[in-house]
């Protein structure tokens, strides 16, 4: 009898102790974070530093003042390991879009680059001769509200 009384006791000191029945979560969505992992070849760093300075972080900015991104990173990986990309992408947004707003993004986007989606992949094929894509990967930053 002693042991039923403590063991209803214990339960009901933890039902207090966990949180509460619709107690939220210490956690908020916040942004996204597009991740993109690169392998640039021996020979070619400079090279493809050029075409982030020159071509990417300029098209980042037009993204960025249209309001389409709120951010964009460049992170090198210092302790590279064997299999590891040398650069992560970063581009940073509050939200995912329509496809309806996607597609009149790539129209403007086209019309700021004065080129078309083929010719951004031709270029972008002539880069993969030393600039290697080993995958991407889509985060959400967690935002702790306590």
């Amino acid at each position: 009898m002693k042991k039923t009384i403590l063991a209803a006791l214990g339960g009901v000191a933890l039902a207090f102790a966990a949180p509460g029945f619709g107690q939220a979560i210490p956690l908020d969505p916040g942004d996204y974070w597009d991740v993109t992992e690169v392998t640039v070849d021996d020979g070619h760093g400079a090279e493809y530093a050029d075409f982030l300075a020159s071509q990417w972080k300029p098209n980042q900015e037009f993204a960025k003042s249209k309001g389409w991104i709120k951010g964009y990173h460049v992170f090198e990986n210092s302790y590279k390991r064997a299999n590891e990309p040398d650069l992560y992408l970063v581009v940073v947004y509050d939200r995912v879009p329509t496809a309806a707003e996607s597609k009149a993004r790539e129209k403007e986007f086209d019309a700021y680059m004065q080129k078309d989606s083929r010719r951004r992949d031709a270029e972008s094929g002539v880069r993969a001769k030393y600039r290697h894509i080993g995958g991407t990967s889509m985060l959400r930053e967690l935002i702790f509200t306590r």
